[in-house]
């Protein structure tokens, strides 16, 4: 019996996003209402425990969670039922947590989506119905409450000896389950001034959203105070007209800046680049190197009339190989994105050499950009 081990470079997935290649205007412009967000419209995140009752013998068990447990018998309570010294022993049941985000300017009576996420050692939410359940804001105020039947997206079987499930059945959700019961206050219309804050902070692109609402007003209204955040001040002639100034604004057309930066997964082989990349003169050599190691079986046998043992052993081979075809190749200074993923296809690299090479140009300081792991 003979096997043989290969070790190599390993062959990953690579997306490489070259948007160099592309017309500089017609890539990089963007509405501000999709690189920014306004002062005030923002949702806000609710959350809140409840039960979820009518599960077909997948819920908690009640006499190792005691949350469970103690939160039944002060629901029952509160209806008149005095459970209390007695026996439960309910599977149908299980304790969650349910959050919910609250969106601007969300009125009283409106409906919104909840996620149920179990929070005991329930098996599946599946047909259950959550019961009446507050949802409070980080102030601890409730603005919503919840209820209603779950909806599991999900699949879970279990036998005898065996079990399969797809997805997580421990957590559903329910549309439209809660009602706004309190809305937050905010008067858009009586503000003086509006504050812009730029999702990705760039003191270029900061200065560029400031130039174009002043070039739409005709005034200087507005101004660039960092390189996250635009402050406008609202005109007279948008005085209680807030919303027509920003719907004007929010669609204004501007080409916002990056930085040079590379971003490297190791673990899925990921690189994405971006346009701006630039690198020094440098001379760049790679080559692969493989090991192979064979394990032959063997049997060895003791010499005629002697008193020995018949056993089975194991030689292994090792044989390196070097890639004699290397090839050094020289990169220019400034080249660009485009050059530089020319240059290192040339050495006909892998993309785990590619992340190496690139870290290597880094550590060289002849990378004009900002490499990020994750």
């Amino acid at each position: 019996m003979m096997y043989a081990k290969t070790i190599k470079s390993a062959s990953l997935a690579i997306v490489m996003m070259m948007f160099s290649a592309l017309n500089h205007d017609a890539w990089a412009v963007s509405r501000i209402k999709d690189i920014a967000d306004f002062e005030g419209i923002r949702d806000n995140q609710l959350i809140g425990y409840g039960l979820v009752v009518g599960l077909n013998g997948t819920g908690d068990n009640i006499k190792s969670v005691d949350f469970t447990r103690e939160s039944l018998i002060s629901m029952l309570d509160k209806i008149g039922i005095n459970a209390r010294g007695g026996q439960i022993k309910s599977k149908n049941i299980a304790a969650v947590m349910v959050t919910a985000n609250l969106p601007p300017f969300s009125r009283q009576g409106s409906r919104i989506d909840v996620m149920v996420s179990a929070l005991g050692d329930a098996k599946n939410l599946q047909g259950g119905t959550l019961l009446a359940t507050p949802l409070v804001g980080a102030d601890g105020a409730v603005y919503a409450v919840a209820q209603g039947q779950v909806a599991v997206g999900a699949v879970s079987a279990r036998g005898a000896t065996q079990s399969v499930s797809k997805g997580v059945p421990t957590s559903g959700r329910i549309p439209s389950g809660a009602i706004i019961e309190n809305e937050i206050p905010f008067e858009l219309e009586s503000l003086n001034s509006i504050t812009i804050a730029l999702r990705n902070p760039d003191f270029t692109t900061s200065r560029r959203v400031a130039d174009a609402i002043n070039a739409l007003l005709g005034t200087t209204a507005a101004k660039a105070i960092d390189s996250a955040t635009i402050v406008m001040d609202v005109p007279e002639a948008y005085k209680g007209k807030v919303v027509d100034l920003m719907t004007k604004v929010e669609q204004l057309q501007i080409q916002p800046d990056q930085l040079a930066k590379v971003v490297i997964d190791e673990s899925s082989g990921i690189i994405v680049i971006g346009k701006d990349v630039k690198i020094n003169r440098l001379a760049i050599a790679q080559g692969n190197l493989t090991i192979k190691i064979t394990d032959v079986p063997f049997v060895s046998q003791p010499l005629p009339f002697s008193d020995g043992e018949t056993i089975t052993a194991v030689s292994t081979m090792i044989d390196v190989e070097e890639d004699t075809d290397a090839k050094l190749t020289v990169l220019n200074t400034g080249i660009s994105l485009q050059d530089l993923v020319d240059g290192l296809n040339t050495l006909g690299v892998t993309p785990r050499d590619l992340i190496s090479i690139l870290q290597a140009i880094k550590a060289s300081g002849a990378l004009q950009a900002e490499i990020e792991v994750i």
